[in-house]
């Protein structure tokens, strides 16, 4: 009997287990079939209330600006909408004003494809010449070219054509130079149309240090610049000067490759009145500017640091400007030091009597200290002797510092700094 009941409690046990097992795995997956719909319900009704409250929230401001629109504009006072006329600047403007236009349009018009980037674009060396600067844009109606010029017939071996405007204001002795255009350029490779990147710097000779420079015009053998550029120069000095305008190509490796030059002598140009001046002129390869006719001289400098002196030789002059009543000259050199423009010594060489072209050979010391090299500058003068008369100054040459020289006259001085108990010797232009 114990045996017996035993196994029935065996096979009880044994269908027991058979059919739990399956019910319990039922089960499980019934659970987790309901969360799983719990969740997505809960998914499902979250994002509904997110979209309804931002429905709401556009609603109650529409509501309430059109609240405020509708209640608070009926009881504002009347306006008066009177017109404000729009008045156009004169021409007449002040320089100032001109220069602020002309950057705000610079600013506006950066991203015009008329102008490729440049490694040189940033670096606008027209910043570097004192008391000079670029206007920038400008009116070009005001600057109109008759379509016959830009019809011209074009000669041989022709390297194209640049037009430009000039004028001078003696009140403020200011040089106004506006760069308006160039025609026929020549194509960087043969058989490419308007294979030609070109810019034009803008030189004031016998500065040929410093200029300033246009816009780059990217493509193009008949570039239109329409800019302006100020130069400040004084009235006694302004026959005396050239301008020089050398147009470039920018080719792929951004080489800059002169094209040619154009020469302006400011002695051809009326500058008693306030008068615009338009003028072309042919590019040139190689142009050959003297910026007067009194004559050129030729001079040596040498600075010995140890003995704390200044050596200047005067050898000789050519083309040395005649008087109008006599068919040759008598002149002499004379040599000034100065130091902060006051004459320290001067000192003379022999009167060389009827000749252009006197041979001095002369050379004279001066007592310096190193520490006074960029203060010191020498005037060398070149003078007339008139018998019974008082001697009339053909011209003069200004050696010494950024502060007193410019052009050749402070890279020969520069050099003489650089190589000290070395003669430096080089030709000048008497002004």
């Amino acid at each position: 009997m114990e045996g017996t009941s035993a196994m029935t409690t065996a096979s009880v046990v044994r269908q027991y287990q058979q059919i739990s097992g399956p019910m319990i795995g039922l089960t499980a997956g019934c659970l987790a079939a309901v969360i799983l719909l719990l969740l997505g319900f809960y998914l499902l009704l979250r994002r509904y209330r997110l979209k309804r409250a931002k429905s709401m929230s556009y609603e109650q401001m529409g509501g309430e600006y059109n609240t405020i629109t509708h209640a608070e504009t009926a009881s504002l006072a009347p306006v008066s909408m009177k017109q404000i006329p729009f008045t156009v600047p004169s021409t007449g403007m002040s320089t100032t004003a001109r220069r602020s236009d002309s950057r705000f349009l610079d600013e506006t018009s950066t991203g015009s494809g008329s102008e490729p980037a440049s490694p040189t674009a940033l670096k606008r060396p027209s910043v570097e010449i004192p008391g000079a600067y670029a206007l920038g844009s400008i009116d070009p109606s005001l600057y109109k070219i008759c379509d016959e010029d830009d019809d011209y017939e074009v000669p041989e071996d022709h390297i194209g054509r640049v037009w430009f405007a000039v004028e001078y204001e003696r009140e403020s002795e200011k040089l106004l130079v506006t760069l308006i255009k160039a025609k026929n350029l020549p194509n960087r490779s043969f058989g490419n149309a308007n294979s030609c990147d070109p810019f034009v710097r803008i030189f004031l000779m016998p500065d040929e240090r410093r200029y300033l420079q246009s816009k780059f015009r990217k493509k193009t053998c008949n570039p239109k610049f329409e800019e302006s550029y100020v130069f400040q120069v004084s009235y006694k000095s302004i026959q005396d000067r050239i301008l020089k305008l050398t147009v470039f190509d920018v080719d792929r490796h951004k080489r800059h490759n002169v094209i040619g030059h154009a020469l302006y002598p400011l002695r051809e140009h009326d500058c008693e009145v306030n008068e615009r001046v338009v003028v072309w002129r042919d590019l040139e390869k190689e142009v050959t500017e003297t910026t007067s006719d009194r004559g050129e001289i030729l001079i040596s400098i040498c600075y010995n640091d140890h003995m704390e002196r200044l050596t200047v030789g005067v050898f000789e002059g050519r083309g040395f400007k005649k008087p109008e009543t006599c068919s040759s000259v008598d002149s002499y050199m004379k040599v000034s030091l100065l130091l902060q423009n006051k004459v320290v010594k001067t000192k003379k060489t022999e009167v060389i009597k009827k000749t252009s072209d006197p041979n001095f050979n002369e050379s004279f010391t001066f007592k310096l200290q190193a520490g006074s090299l960029d203060t010191a500058s020498v005037t060398v003068s070149a003078l007339q002797h008139i018998s019974g008369h008082k001697d009339k100054l053909i011209g003069r040459v200004v050696l010494g510092s950024f502060m007193f020289a410019r052009g050749k006259e402070l890279e020969h001085w520069n050099e003489m700094v650089a190589n000290q108990k070395e003669q430096i010797t080089q030709w000048h232009v008497l002004t």
